[in-house]
C-alpha cells in the first residue's frame, strides 16, 4: 500500500508518513463479524499494573478472522478488503459457496473478486490454503499453524513471508522471516504468498498523540528518576547510570539479556536461530 508524505508546516508534519489506503474498498465491517474488545489497561485481574505503558486509546472492534480455513474445497469469493485496527497487516472479507462470510489475512496482491479455496487439493496460488505436504518447497506461505487444527499463529504481521525449504520425517523446513528455520509438521496449514500491506514498515507516526490514540502511554526514561524509582535515578545534574550496563526497574539487564528458557520443549523444533552466524 504507497505511503504519502507531508510539507513540513508543523513540526509533526515534517517527519509524517501515513498509509493512502488505496487498497482499502469498504470501510464499514461485515457487523456479524465483530465482537467487544474490553480494555485493560495492562492489569491482571487482581487490578495491579503487569504490563506497562498501556491505557486509554481510541475505542475498537475486534475483527473475527478465520485462522483456521476449515471450510474446505468450496469457493471462497473476495467481497472487500479492509483495515483492521487490531493487526498491521489489511483483512479480506470472503463469502463462501452457501453464503457464509469470513474474514481472513489478505495476501498481497489479493484483489476484489478473487476466488479463493482451503483444502488439499486446491491449487498453488495467492490466498489458497492447504497442508504444507501438499505445497511445493521454496514456495513462499504465510498464516502458518504451530499444531494441525489449532489456527495459524505464526507469520502474520504486514509484509512477512516465510519460506518452505525441505521435507522430511514428517516435518517440514520453514525459514521464518526472523531467519529462523523451524520444523513444522506436515499436516499444518499454511496460506500461499506474502502478507500485504507490505509499506507499513514505513510508516511515521509523526507525534505522540497518535500514540495516545493507540493506546500506548508515555515511557519516561529512568535517569531522569530519582534513585527510589529507578535504579539509574538520583545524582547530581545529568550522571551517568553508575553501572555495567543499562537495566530495568527492577535491575534486571535490559540489552541482550536472554529471556528464554534454558531447557525449553520446543528447542527440539528450531534447525537454526535467528541469530546464527
Amino acid at each position: 500500500m504507497p505511503t504519502r508524505r507531508f510539507k513540513p508546516t508543523t513540526p509533526s508534519r515534517r517527519t509524517m508518513v501515513v498509509s493512502t489506503y488505496e487498497e482499502i474498498t469498504c470501510t464499514k465491517p461485515e457487523r456479524s463479524l465483530l465482537t467487544t474488545l474490553k480494555k485493560y489497561s495492562g492489569r491482571n485481574s487482581y487490578g495491579r499494573i503487569t504490563v506497562r505503558h498501556r491505557g486509554g486509546g481510541n475505542r475498537r472492534k475486534y475483527r473475527i478472522i478465520d485462522f483456521k480455513r476449515n471450510t474446505v474445497d468450496a469457493a471462497a469469493k473476495v467481497l472487500t478488503i479492509e483495515y483492521d485496527p487490531n493487526r498491521t497487516a489489511n483483512i479480506a472479507l470472503v463469502q463462501y459457496e452457501d453464503g457464509t462470510k469470513a474474514y481472513v489475512l489478505a495476501p498481497q496482491n489479493l484483489k476484489v473478486g478473487d476466488t479463493i479455496y482451503s483444502g488439499a487439493s486446491a491449487d498453488i496460488k495467492v490466498g489458497n490454503c492447504l497442508p504444507l505436504e501438499n505445497i511445493p518447497t521454496g514456495t513462499y506461505i504465510h498464516n502458518i499453524e504451530l499444531h494441525p487444527g489449532k489456527g495459524a499463529q505464526l507469520v502474520r504481521s504486514a509484509g512477512a513471508g516465510a519460506q518452505l525449504m525441505a521435507k522430511e520425517n514428517g516435518y517440514a523446513q520453514v525459514r521464518l522471516p526472523s531467519g529462523e528455520v523451524r520444523l513444522v509438521s506436515l499436516r499444518c496449514k499454511a496460506t500461499i504468498g506474502t502478507v500485504g500491506n507490505q509499506d507499513h514498515e514505513n510508516i511515521n507516526l509523526g507525534k505522540a498523540g497518535k500514540k495516545r490514540h493507540m493506546g500506548i502511554r508515555p515511557t519516561v526514561r529512568g535517569s531522569v528518576m530519582n534513585p527510589c524509582d529507578h535504579p539509574h535515578g538520583g545524582g547530581e545534574g545529568r550522571a551517568p547510570i553508575g553501572r555495567s550496563g543499562p537495566v530495568t526497574p527492577w535491575g534486571k539487564p535490559a540489552l541482550g539479556y536472554k529471556t528464554r528458557k534454558k531447557k525449553n520443549k520446543s528447542d527440539k523444533f528450531i534447525v537454526k536461530r535467528r541469530n546464527a552466524k
